[in-house]
């Protein structure tokens, strides 16, 4: 796949990720250039930095079924707007603390 393509792709992956209406898996690239796809779980907006958690939608080896990761999405001058794998503890455990306090309000309605 050519680079303009990827770039493409991860517009849309972006744009379906704030499309309420969307029930489409997001699909990603990973280090070896495949495409993994995941089901989307929340936007957590965490310090003015807007936090993705995404379930793999297949089976990942090493990676648990109920596991989820946590990416940021950050601007690019070059490339526009793109996501980025968090990698931080804190900010992981941050992200899903804000995220159990929704489920919770949720719950409690």
């Amino acid at each position: 796949m050519k680079k303009e393509e990827k770039e493409l792709n991860m517009e849309n992956a972006i744009d379906a990720l704030f499309d309420e209406n969307n029930t489409e898996n997001i699909k990603l690239y990973n280090e070896k250039d495949e495409e993994v796809e995941f089901e989307q779980i929340a936007l957590i907006p965490l310090d003015d930095i807007v936090y993705v958690i995404l379930k793999p939608a297949m089976k990942i080896e090493g990676i648990a079924d109920d596991e989820a990761f946590v990416f940021e999405i950050v601007e690019d001058e070059e490339n526009g707007e793109l996501l980025r794998l968090v990698e931080d503890d804190k900010i992981i455990d941050a992200v899903f603390e804000d995220y159990n306090k929704l489920l919770d309000e949720e719950n409690n309605k």
